[in-house]
């Protein structure tokens, strides 16, 4: 069941019990005390019969919503009810009954909109004033069960009211639960989606070279039987298959919750660079640092990595400075190196520990609103990546 449904269910439950009680409480009070002419006992008895088969009416119309003929029939019911019982109250022993019509008029509002409602109350209204007028009834009888009648068409729509608006609520609850549950499935498929980038990124190029090295080692074997170059190629996919398990490792632990600072990343990574190419690496971070998006910070994490292996490669053994700029706007990251014999080096497709390479890299960037520019100047190869605060 829906939370609007519960809502709904609650409040009849309570409705139905207090309309029961009521009906008990009207019973003892009239039907316990002596009658007056026989007039009041016709009239009681008529106005609980109509009473109660109205209030089975209201039931069944309840319980049976695809019975749209009872659902027609209410209102007449509805008025019989208040015209019955409103007479009932005019006689000696019949006060009590002026609750019935009472609430046969609020049972319209809350069942049906204002002009049915207006309608039922408004024969009621009619049939008492006139019964009052005919039988020379006192003015608290020709007034005063008339004007409970009118009370009770309020009361039904504030009543209705109460009901549309708890109605309402749950739905608006149901949306916002609806809402958080799509929003929790939206960031597992990006989740999803970025741990398949990294490996993607870090494993697919690394297997598939080292399938290719053992297949041309075992070829050399058995075609050729050239042992030497088959060693070769073995110590080649050994080595490959190393430098694949550094990637994963350090893709693991960008993708945990609890990376370190992207300034200590860009440490680890200067150390490790200058310690296996013998390259002087300086990491240089300005303004107050703050914390980035884990997208983010991976993102920027890639750019230093593609960035170092570009200069490996194309300005062996030439000083590396990167700067990490926290201040106002974007994050910045500068990576800048010294250009080989004076050329220009335009950036490679792809890398060797099997990323995309700097058009990967921006591209990786331009997901999350960030961008990358490698160009040269000034007699240095300089990478900037940037990413929004």
């Amino acid at each position: 069941m829906s939370d609007t449904g519960k809502v709904s269910s609650s409040l009849n439950r309570v409705t139905w019990m207090a309309i029961v009680m009521i009906f008990v409480a009207i019973g003892v009070s009239t039907f316990s005390v002596p009658y007056g002419p026989t007039r009041n006992l016709i009239d009681m008895v008529d106005a609980s019969v109509i009473g109660v088969l109205t209030l089975t009416l209201l039931i069944a119309v309840q319980r049976l919503p695809s019975r749209p003929i009872l659902r027609r029939m209410l209102p007449f019911a509805l008025a019989a009810s208040a015209v019955t019982c409103g007479w009932a109250a005019l006689t000696q022993s019949g006060a009590p009954f002026v609750v019935l019509a009472a609430m046969a008029t609020c049972a319209a509002a809350y069942s049906f909109g204002l002009p049915t409602a207006c309608v039922v109350t408004a024969v009621g209204v009619v049939a008492v004033v006139v019964g009052g007028l005919a039988y020379g009834v006192g003015t608290w009888g020709v007034l005063g069960v008339p004007l409970l009648m009118i009370l009770g068409l309020l009361f039904g729509r504030l009543l209705l009211g109460y009901r549309l608006q708890a109605e309402q609520s749950a739905a608006l609850l149901a949306n916002a639960e609806k809402l958080r549950m799509e929003q929790s499935r939206a960031a597992t498929l990006d989740e999803r989606n970025r741990i398949a980038r990294e490996i993607h990124d870090v494993l697919a190029h690394s297997l598939g070279s080292l399938g290719v090295q053992v297949q041309a080692a075992k070829a050399l074997l058995t075609d050729q039987r050239d042992v030497e170059r088959a060693v070769e190629l073995l110590t080649r996919a050994q080595r490959s298959a190393a430098e694949g398990l550094v990637e994963t490792r350090r893709a693991l632990q960008a993708l945990r919750t609890d990376t370190p600072p992207l300034a200590d990343a860009l440490d680890g990574l200067g150390a490790e660079h200058q310690h296996q190419y013998l390259t002087p690496v300086t990491v240089e971070v300005t303004g107050r640092p703050r914390s980035l998006t884990p997208d983010a910070s991976l993102a920027l994490t890639r750019a230093v990595q593609e960035s170092f292996d570009n200069a490996a490669k194309h300005a062996p053994l030439q000083p590396v400075v990167v700067r990490l700029d926290f201040t106002d706007g974007p994050t910045t990251l500068t990576v800048r190196n010294l250009l080989t014999h004076g050329r220009p080096i335009e950036p490679r497709l792809k890398s060797a520990n099997g990323g995309y390479g700097l058009a990967g890299m921006r591209e990786r960037l331009r997901l999350i609103g960030g961008s990358l520019e490698a160009h040269a100047s000034e007699g240095n190869w300089v990478v900037t990546a940037q990413v929004p605060q």
